[in-house]
């Protein structure tokens, strides 16, 4: 059984920071690309940034590149995300989301993606 359990949401003042993290269990996790994505109330799920299986591709939205880091330990089944200078607009429920790259995809698409995490709630309030 697959899981992606997500953690490290919460309430955060603009200018804070922080550090999301999701911990995969039942795939072969080294051999991902994994992302995250968030979707705010009443809009439709965005793409927020990935990392290649072995972490040497990154990729980020325009909305948060400068702010925010993807990172992820193949030995410990992680993937993180730094999120640092946050802003009212970054409040969302956070998914972490896992792609076996049988082809080229675009990394940016929720269609891509084979397994979801349930998410986690960042709150930036003023």
């Amino acid at each position: 059984q697959v899981q992606l359990v997500e953690s490290g949401g919460g309430l955060v003042q603009p200018g804070g920071s922080l550090r999301l993290s999701c911990v995969a269990s039942g795939i072969a996790f080294s051999r991902y690309a994994m992302a995250w994505f968030r979707q705010a109330p009443g809009k439709e799920r965005e793409f927020v940034a990935a990392i290649s299986w072995s972490g040497g591709s990154r990729y980020y939205d325009d909305s948060v590149r400068g702010r925010f880091t993807i990172s992820r330990d193949n030995a410990k089944n992680t993937v993180n995300l730094q999120m640092n200078s946050l802003k009212l607009e970054d409040t969302a429920v956070y998914y972490c989301a896992a792609d076996y790259p049988e082809a080229p995809t675009p990394v940016s698409v929720t269609t891509t993606y084979d397994y979801w995490g349930q998410g986690t709630q960042v709150t930036v309030y003023s």
